[in-house]
């Protein structure tokens, strides 16, 4: 085994598209990695304090979470390259397109097939930077990416995750077990 030190290497990590509105309310979407799923109804977030996304989280109190797929994924790096506090419309320089939520106040992509819509419940400064924890209000999908029950299908959604380690990124998609029950033989024992 070689000792790495102090990295955050676990993988997969998300590729998240966040989406907020700015003071001027022009659509802003950023890629983010650290956070995920912290309870039933709840997201958290580590954000560093010097994103335009953080401003515009406080000045509207909601944001859409967004999964990326691999048609969007140059467009989506270039989200995550490229800094709202310099670009005013990122999505205009890349060619994606933003409607406004029906539920919160920010923007929901058309070109990503899965988007949570959040309220912000709480801002906390943490000693390791900025944690933003969102309810989350609705869950919005593309009705190609349901499977013949309605429910949504994690094979059709042809997304990518994020390689911390050497900074890149994999496709997934292909089912390889059932949770809750490709172990359940070792409960036998």
């Amino acid at each position: 085994m070689k000792d790495f030190g102090c990295k955050p290497y676990l993988f997969p990590m998300p590729a998240y598209m966040i989406g907020t509105y700015d003071e001027e309310g022009v659509a802003d979407v950023m890629m983010m990695a650290w956070g995920g799923i912290c309870a039933e109804d709840m997201v958290a977030l580590n954000l560093e304090e010097s994103h335009k996304t953080v401003k515009n989280l406080r000045v509207h109190g909601a944001f859409t979470l967004a999964l990326p797929n691999l048609r969007t994924l140059e467009q989506s790096d270039y989200l995550g390259i490229a800094s709202a506090n310099t670009v005013k419309d990122k999505l205009a320089a890349c060619g994606l397109h933003a409607r406004k939520s029906t539920h919160v106040d920010a923007p929901v992509i058309e070109e990503y097939p899965v988007t949570v819509e959040c309220t912000v419940v709480e801002m906390q400064q943490q000693p390791y930077g900025l944690r933003v924890l969102g309810k989350i209000v609705n869950v919005l999908a593309d009705e190609r990416v349901l499977d013949e029950k309605g429910k949504i299908d994690a094979g059709k959604l042809g997304t990518f995750v994020f390689d911390q380690m050497r900074n890149g990124y994999y496709a997934i998609g292909e089912k390889v077990g059932v949770a809750w029950k490709s172990g359940v033989k070792y409960l036998k024992k």
